[in-house]
Parts: C-alpha cells; sequence; structure tokens
C-alpha cells in the first residue's frame, strides 16, 4: 500500500525549499571574495615588481617600498639592505597567506553551506576537502589566522624602532588570544567528534 504524505508535510514542503534555496544568497559573498583575491593578486606583483626595480637601482621603486612597508632610518635609504628586502618577502608571504585563506573560505565555506563541488575525480582537488565540514573549517581558519598574525608580528619586531612600546605589547597580547582562541576551538572540536564516536 502507498505511503501517503501527511497534510501539513505537504503544506510546509514549499516554506522548507524555499529556506533551503536561500542558501544561494551567499553565492555573491564567495564571488566578492574571489574580486578581493584578484586585488591581493594585483598588490602582490606591484610589490614584486618594485622589489626587482629596486634590486636593478630603481630609487623611485626603491622610495615606494620603503614607504610601504614604514621602515625609516636615521640616514636616508639610498638602496637596497636586509631589512628592508626582509620586511618586503614578509609583505609578500603575508599576502600569499591570507590569499590561502581566503581560498579556504571560498572553496571551504561554498561546499559546507552553499552547494557540493563534485571534484572527486579531479586531479588537483585539495586534500582536506574530502572531510571538510563547519568543525573543520574552524580549526583550518584558526591555524590560518595564527600564521598571518605570526608574520605581522615578526615584520612589527624586525622594524619595531618605528613602533611604540604599546603597539608591540597590544600585538603581542593579540596574537596570544588568537593562540589560545585557536586552542580553544580545536579543544572544543576534539570533544565533539568524540563525543560523535560514542554515540
Amino acid at each position: 500500500m502507498p505511503k501517503t504524505t501527511p497534510p501539513h508535510q505537504s503544506a510546509l514542503n514549499p516554506l522548507n525549499k524555499f529556506i533551503f534555496a536561500s542558501r544561494w544568497l551567499q553565492l555573491p559573498l564567495y564571488l566578492g571574495l574571489i574580486a578581493a583575491q584578484a586585488v591581493y593578486v594585483f598588490h602582490f606583483w606591484v610589490e614584486l615588481v618594485h622589489l626587482l626595480e629596486a634590486a636593478f637601482g630603481s630609487q623611485t621603486a626603491l622610495q615606494a617600498l620603503v614607504n610601504s612597508i614604514g621602515y625609516k632610518a636615521d640616514a636616508p635609504i639610498t638602496s637596497l639592505n636586509e631589512t628592508v628586502i626582509m620586511l618586503v618577502v614578509l609583505a609578500l608571504i603575508d599576502v600569499v597567506m591570507i590569499s590561502n585563506l581566503l581560498i579556504m573560505v571560498i572553496v571551504g565555506g561554498y561546499e559546507t553551506f552553499v552547494s557540493r563541488l563534485n571534484l572527486e575525480d579531479h586531479p588537483d582537488q585539495p586534500e582536506w576537502l574530502d572531510h571538510v565540514n563547519a568543525s573543520v573549517l574552524k580549526v583550518k581558519l584558526g591555524t590560518a589566522i595564527i600564521g598571518i598574525s605570526s608574520i605581522h608580528l615578526l615584520k612589527t619586531f624586525i622594524n619595531a624602532a618605528n613602533y611604540d612600546e604599546k603597539v608591540l605589547m597590544w600585538q603581542t597580547i593579540i596574537h596570544m588570544a588568537f593562540l589560545l582562541s585557536a586552542i580553544a576551538i580545536a579543544y572544543a572540536d576534539r570533544l565533539m567528534s568524540h563525543h560523535e564516536k560514542a554515540h
């Protein structure tokens, strides 16, 4: 005998479908993040071109680099030195790490909250995408933010002479807060996974 659908369930079906379809409202957000990543790529190449030009003696490119990293010295800077190169390279690494963070948010968030990407047969499918969910995504994002914060802190310490002591102190405190938050998220995720396995 065929199963009959209860009247209240059939009445709610269109509403359920509408609510579920509302996940596509997130699509413009992820497209916006892709546009933001394009801006980061452009910024990366501008800084890299300035670094290469400064290495070949361009004073205009050197001045642009010094201004962008906020480096100040007692004597005028007429050529690249180790500190300037290190700060510029750290800035480039910072851009790459933020770009990696954007990729995790775009790909992982879209896969988790919007729609499946169906990349099972694709040779370039990220390994972490096989077991991605909201909890895994939070842990990975927390780890990425700690890495970005570490780069910022290292840049500040290298250029410490141009920063106030309060800035150094608060950047260190904020970094420690990020670290503790990530540890707490990872610990909570581990407790939840153990609880699910127990059941």
